[in-house]
């Protein structure tokens, strides 16, 4: 049974996911028989199970964090489906967030960072164990996240799954969904690759396409020598559309991550591997593989502020000084002068440019209210795709947005060409609340004088779900 689960998880909706709970309620005495009762962390040693977060399905604490761990039977790895997913939204995942990782320990590596309302792929672990961790803020909250985990063995129909075990002489990775869709937003998928010992691994890519980005910060795909993520050992980190070079190890044993940020998405990749003879070909070093960006750092660019100095140095000498050398005694006033602040006074404007910032920029990047209350005290309420977003003065930021609906508009001006509708914002401060060009946003605040929108630090966003239209339109039909 599939339930699509959003922020705005309806009583029936919790009742499909855990229908097998009143189900036993009602064909079993009461005596024997206890509702599960989900807790903050614990440890789960079974073949199978379900967890979720303290309370569910009621609204999670504030200012909480719970650690499960999970260990299945040796020679099965852990296999983890999100049934519910409903916390507080970021792109950034900074409030409330569920994280993922490859074993019981913090030092291993992370399967994935995950929020909103976007329902997470299945993950798949290396070994038999696995950690999860929810922490939360104290702002606003959802109803946290029902899962399910079960043992699996690592190389049954591992094509299905974004990840895994894999020890066959040669084989394929390729993104979830390829090649019918793009690539899902918020995912990690990680393949330990083995092969004999007398063996190395090569890597060739037959289609590449993620987001691009200077640094691979985003979305990515990363190799590291071994069976573990460590710095040390990372051959690459690879993005954009430029198909990256073979890559071969210098082992028997390759790790693959590829994480998606819960924004902009691609088509993915399609690569293949095969195992050949050790010395057969040089292992690649890191960031020899492709043109692509990597991870490689920003070049220096201490070069540009010499020639601040050169400028400065013009204006040291006066000018002014060579009038006067007709009196004999021009060294003691040319000592005088230089101690004046006449030239120093033409120096601190363009310095006091930049540090003016609006103060409201400087608090912490919260949202006041809940969705309810937001849209009652907003005069304007609408859903839209960010076009377009441009830096403003005073570290503000204008923002157009293509409309998708407008609940409230008040004095807010639409303006249409053709059958599209747009909307023009400004959010007074750079980073908060962030906002990403190409995605779908619910946005609440108030109108100028102008007709423009404007968002504030504390201003309600959320990334946008068609299931939130229904929940909008009822809201717009209740008196505030």
């Amino acid at each position: 049974m599939r339930c699509r689960a959003s922020m705005w998880v309806s009583g029936s909706c919790l009742v499909l996911v855990l229908g097998w709970v009143q189900a036993q309620s009602q064909t079993t005495p009461r005596t024997n028989y206890t509702r599960p009762v989900f807790q903050c962390g614990g440890h789960f040693v079974t073949d199978s199970g379900f967890v979720g977060s303290e309370g569910f399905p009621s609204y999670y604490k504030p200012d909480s964090k719970c650690t499960w761990y999970i260990t299945v039977p040796e020679g099965n790895v852990v296999m983890l489906s999100f049934r519910i997913f409903d916390l507080e939204a970021d792109p950034l995942c900074r409030y409330d967030y569920v994280d993922v990782y490859n074993g019981h320990s913090y030092t291993m590596q992370k399967l994935g960072r995950f929020c909103g309302t976007f329902r997470p792929g299945a993950l798949m672990s290396t070994s038999n164990t696995m950690m999860v961790e929810m922490a939360s803020d104290s702002g606003t909250g959802g109803r946290g996240f029902v899962a399910y985990f079960n043992g699996a063995k690592p190389h049954v129909d591992e094509n299905q799954f974004c990840g895994g075990r894999m020890t066959k002489p040669q084989g394929s990775l390729k993104t979830p969904n390829w090649p019918e869709k793009n690539y899902p937003a918020g995912i990690s998928c990680s393949w330990h690759i083995t092969v004999e010992p007398d063996m190395i691994i090569e890597v060739k890519f037959e289609k590449f396409d993620l987001e691009p980005d200077s640094y691979c910060r985003f979305d990515y795909v990363a190799f590291f020598n071994g069976g573990e993520k460590d710095d040390s050992r990372r051959i690459g980190r690879y993005c954009g559309d430029l198909l990256p070079g073979d890559i071969v190890t210098n082992g028997n044993e390759l790790l693959v991550q590829f994480v998606s940020d819960l924004s902009v998405t691609s088509d993915g990749f399609m690569a293949s591997y095969s195992s050949i003879p050790r010395g057969s070909r040089e292992p690649t070093v890191e960031g020899a593989a492709g043109t692509g960006p990597n991870m490689d750092s920003a070049p220096p660019k201490p070069s540009i502020k010499p020639p601040a100095p050169a400028r400065l140095a013009p204006f040291t000498p006066k000018p002014t000084s060579p009038p006067q050398p007709e009196p004999t005694p021009p060294k003691p006033a040319t000592r005088e002068q230089p101690t004046r602040p006449r030239v120093v006074k033409k120096l601190p404007p363009p310095i006091r440019i930049n540090p003016p910032q609006n103060p409201l920029c400087r608090g912490a990047c919260t949202r006041a209210g809940n969705i309810q209350s937001s849209f009652c005290n907003s005069e304007f309420v609408i859903t839209g795709k960010i076009t377009a977003v441009t830096p403003g003065l005073r570290g503000s930021v204008n923002i157009n947005v293509s409309l998708i609906k407008a609940y409230k508009a008040g004095r807010l001006t639409i303006t249409q060409a053709g059958e599209a509708m747009s909307v023009r914002l400004q959010s007074t401060c750079k980073k908060c609340p962030l906002l990403r060009r190409g995605m779908n946003y619910i946005l609440m605040g108030q109108v100028d004088e102008n007709g423009r929108g404007v968002l504030v630090p504390g201003s309600f966003t959320l990334l946008y779900k068609a299931a939130a239209q229904k929940h909008l339109t009822n809201l717009s039909r209740r008196p505030c």
